[in-house]
C-alpha cells in the first residue's frame, strides 16, 4: 500500500527500529525492494535520486513505481531524495509522490528554512510528507561542489521550529557513496542534537556506516536511513557474475531474474541490520 514517510515513521519512533530508504534505477530494483519488504513484512520507502530524475521524466518515474507501491503487501512510500530545485520538487509532488526532499542545505540557514516553508506549505495539504537537512552530507564520488560540515544544533533548532519539516537530515561523519572502508560517527554531536530535537531523524550514507553503529542509531531517534551504495554494488557485482557464468545469455529478463534474488538478498539483510 502506498502511504507517506509520516505513515512509516510514527511507529519507528516509539520502537527500536528504523525505516530503510533504497535508491532505485529501474522496475527490476524496486520490485527487489519490495520482495524483501514483503517476505520481512516491514515498511520500506523507495527513492529517485537526482540522477534518476535527470535520466527519466518524473511522471514516467511515477507511472512505474507506484503501481508496485500501491500493490504491496506492506506500507511503501515514494520518495524524491536530493532536489535542489523547487519547481522539481513540486511537480514530484504533483506525479504523486508521496514524500519529498528539498535539498537547500547548500544555503544560508535562513535561505534553508524559507526553502522548506515553501515546499511543506505545498505539500502538506496534499498528504506528502517534506524532508530538510540541515549540516551538510558530503559525497564520496559524483558531487564534488557538496560541501562537508556537521549539523549545528542551533540551525536545526531553527529548521524544526520554523520548517516543520516531517524529517531532517543530519550530518554527524556520514557520507554519501563510501564504497570502501566506514566512517566514524560523531555521537557526541548525534547525542547533542537527539536530546534538543523531536522531528524524526534521518541519516544519509548508510552503505559507508559501520554495522555496530547502524544498530545503534536506529534504536534511538534515527527513523530513516537511506542506503544506495551497497544495493548499486551488489547489482553491478550479480551482472558481471551472470554474464560471466553464460556467454551466450543476453536475453535482458533472463538475466534480471538471476539479478533480482541477489538484489532481494541485499535489501533483506539492510531490513534486518534497521531492526525490522
Amino acid at each position: 500500500m502506498l502511504v507517506n514517510l509520516n505513515d512509516l515513521m510514527l511507529p519507528a519512533i516509539t520502537g527500536e527500529f528504523a525505516i530503510p530508504c533504497f535508491n532505485v534505477f529501474g522496475y527490476e530494483d524496486a520490485k527487489a525492494v519490495v520482495m524483501a519488504a514483503e517476505e520481512r513484512n516491514a515498511g520500506v520507502i523507495l527513492a529517485v535520486n537526482l540522477d534518476m530524475v535527470t535520466f527519466m521524466p518524473m511522471e514516467h518515474i511515477a507511472s512505474m513505481l507506484l503501481p508496485l507501491a500501491r500493490d504491496a503487501k506492506v506500507p511503501v512510500c515514494l520518495h524524491l531524495d536530493h532536489n535542489y530545485e523547487l519547481e522539481s520538487v513540486k511537480h514530484a509532488v504533483d506525479c504523486g509522490f508521496s514524500s519529498v526532499m528539498y535539498d537547500c542545505s547548500q544555503k544560508t540557514i535562513e535561505e534553508n528554512i524559507g526553502g522548506i516553508q515553501a515546499v511543506v506549505a505545498y505539500a502538506r495539504d496534499r498528504n506528502v510528507s517534506v524532508e530538510a537537512e540541515v549540516g551538510s552530507v558530503p559525497y564520496a564520488t559524483g558531487r564534488d561542489h557538496i560541501k562537508s560540515a556537521l549539523t549545528d544544533v542551533n540551525e536545526a533548532l531553527a529548521m524544526e521550529k520554523q520548517g516543520r519539516p516531517d524529517a531532517l537530515a543530519i550530518s554527524v561523519g556520514n557520507v554519501h557513496r563510501l564504497e570502501k572502508d566506514y566512517v566514524d560517527i560523531d555521537f557526541e554531536r548525534f547525542d547533542e542534537l537527539e536530546s534538543r530535537l523531536s522531528t524524526p531523524l534521518v541519516i544519509h550514507g548508510t552503505s559507508g556506516i559501520k554495522h555496530d553503529d547502524i544498530r545503534a542509531l536506529s534504536k534511538r531517534s534515527v527513523c530513516k536511513f537511506n542506503i544506495g551504495t551497497c544495493l548499486r554494488q551488489r547489482f553491478g557485482s550479480g551482472l558481471r557474475s551472470a554474464l560471466s557464468e553464460d556467454e551466450n545469455l543476453f536475453d535482458r529478463l533472463s538475466i534480471m531474474k538471476k539479478i533480482i534474488p541477489e538484489l532481494t538478498d541485499e535489501a533483506t539483510k539492510m531490513i534486518e541490520l534497521l531492526g525490522q
